[in-house]
């Protein structure tokens, strides 16, 4: 796929699948077109990098691929060799392992060095968690922000549920965060005791799954609701 007027190779974007569902369902064929094209990847884990490859070309050399991993032990000294392929004239792959790359992701590093060493950066088209969840929320989708994870500690996430939830009023912007899906049900209980009754908040889990959920409902509403989201991938947006 390298660009046969250009010396350089091309920086390619690839999202994954939000979960365990066939590819092709929610992905283009772009992206199995790239795929199949590109041997060289950057990945955050490179048995699910390797199973998620193959899923899309069953028939390609899995000994053929480079595979360089990007995650929390990954030194910050390291990631600009990993474009040193695109230097030489081949293309590279960042592969995420949910959804989008560069969005809440560490992908982002890499797309940055891209940049700064004139290497293209073509993102491809695939399921985005966070603006899923947007689409389905019925919340403000012209102004939002998304705010990653809140703090572990209680009295420092309060703080920040309340903060968020004034910005939302006072901005009319919708507030989107994310939780480590194991503390998931305390999170949801914490905002519907934290924040006005009449504030809105949606909680979207397992998308583009066959046991997806999404529902906003005000927090007062939520207090009569149970719902299991125990380990389950889930976005949380409030709107005041």
């Amino acid at each position: 796929m390298a660009d046969a007027t250009s010396k350089k190779g091309k920086l390619y974007l690839i999202p994954s699948t939000l979960g365990e569902i066939p590819p092709l369902e929610v992905l283009p064929i772009s992206i199995k077109r790239a795929i199949e094209e590109i041997n060289i990847y950057i990945v955050e884990n490179e048995k699910t990098a390797r199973h998620f490859i193959k899923k899309l070309s069953p028939r390609k050399s899995q000994p053929s691929l480079t595979l360089f991993a990007l995650n929390k032990f990954t030194e910050a000294s390291e990631i600009p060799s990993f474009l040193n392929p695109c230097l030489e004239g081949n293309d590279v792959g960042i592969l995420s392992e949910a959804g989008c790359p560069g969005i809440a992701d560490p992908g982002a590093a890499v797309v940055r060095i891209a940049h700064e060493r004139q290497i293209q950066v073509v993102p491809l088209v695939g399921p985005s968690s966070i603006i899923l969840a947007l689409m389905a929320s019925g919340m403000n989708g012209q102004n939002f922000a998304f705010n990653g994870y809140l703090a572990i500690d209680g009295a420092e996430r309060k703080k920040q549920i309340k903060k968020l939830e004034r910005k939302s009023k006072e901005e009319n912007q919708s507030q989107i965060f994310i939780e480590t899906p194991y503390r998931n049900n305390k999170l949801l209980e914490e905002l519907v005791r934290t924040v006005s009754g009449t504030t809105r908040i949606c909680v979207a889990c397992d998308i583009t799954l066959n046991t997806e959920f999404i529902r906003t409902k005000t927090a007062s509403d939520w207090k009569v609701e149970q719902v299991d989201l125990h380990k389950r991938p889930a976005i949380f947006i409030i709107q005041a």
